[in-house]
Formats: C-alpha cells, structure tokens, sequence
C-alpha cells in the first residue's frame, strides 16, 4: 500500500495516514476527487464503494466527505476524505463510476444539503418529504427548537431526579452496603 500512496501523492497530491494494515486514509483537493476516484476504481483494484458520508466540521466552516473504496482481491481499503465548504456545499457526482452512489449523494443532499449537480434523482425527496427546515444532520440544526416549535407538549410527562424516583418505588433505596477493600 505504500508504494501506491506514493505514486498517488506524486500524481494527484494526496496526502495519507495508515490506520491499521489493511486501512488508510488519503486527502485530496475537491477538483481532483473525479480523477483520484476513477484512477482508483479502474487502475489500482478499488472497483467497491462501501460508502459514501459526511461529516460537518462547523467550526471549520467546511463538510468532510469520505469515499470508503475496497480492493477485495489484496483486501485492502481506503478512505478517501475531501474538504468542501459549507456556504456552497457541492461537489462533483461519482454516480457514473459507481450507480448505487446517487443514494448515497441523495441522502447527503436531504440530510446536510450538500448538493452533487448533475446526480440521478438527487433532488428527489429521500426521507425527509416536504422539509423545509435547515438540513437536520448539520451542526447548526437546533433540534431543541424544532421539537417545541413542531410538536406539543403532552400532559403526564416529567422528569424525576432518579435517585428521587428509586425511593419512591423503594424506601430502602441504595440497598446495597458500602464497598470495602473491593468487597462486595
């Protein structure tokens, strides 16, 4: 694997780190994801897309994708990790090296709003049908206000300090003695 993280940073400037033997991560510059990727897929034997994720990095002001590839003949892995910013989260589609990827860009699409133009179905709805709120997977969503704005609250429900609540059920809560020396 080193040999080829090698030529991979001399020929599309990725940088790598080693998790485990079998398991590495490369960065690469959003414009040569297509390339990286296609390079990978029908050169170096990574011919699987496990999957496809985001993260958000909020603070950073950018969305972290991951492309996980597979090389099931040398049993190999690779995460393949771009950078793209938040304000205008898009990024290329990989839907022509690998079809099932439009689901995963689709659902990156309803649940961060991270947009891969040109993506079969994309812009259809996915889970979230007639959503209109800010995509709920982001950082900046505040589930809190959505929940008291969307849902009522209902009568019979509260919250009780547990040790209060184990008393109530048994008076003689902790019935257990103090431990000693790690005796029980």
């Amino acid at each position: 694997m080193n040999i080829l993280l090698e030529k991979l940073k001399k020929q599309f400037d990725v940088h790598g780190e080693p998790r485990r033997e079998n398991l590495h991560f490369i960065d690469v510059a959003p414009l040569h994801l297509p390339a990286l990727l296609t390079h990978l897929r029908d050169y170096e034997g990574f011919s699987q897309l496990i999957f496809l994720t985001a993260v958000d990095r909020l603070e950073d002001g950018q969305f972290q994708l991951t492309y996980m590839l597979a090389d099931a003949a040398s049993r190999q892995n690779l995460g393949v990790r771009v950078h793209i910013d938040r304000k205008d989260a898009t990024m290329t589609s990989v839907a022509h090296l690998w079809r099932h990827a439009k689901t995963y860009q689709r659902e990156l699409k309803e649940m961060f709003g991270i947009d891969f133009p040109g993506s079969p179905g994309v812009d259809d709805p996915f889970i979230l049908e007639g959503w209109e709120e800010l995509p709920p997977m982001r950082r900046d969503f505040d589930t809190k206000a959505y929940s008291e704005k969307t849902y009522f609250p209902r009568p019979g429900r509260s919250t009780t300090e547990p040790r209060e609540a184990m008393k109530a059920i048994d008076p003689d809560y902790p019935a257990l003695p103090a431990m000693k020396g790690g005796e029980a």
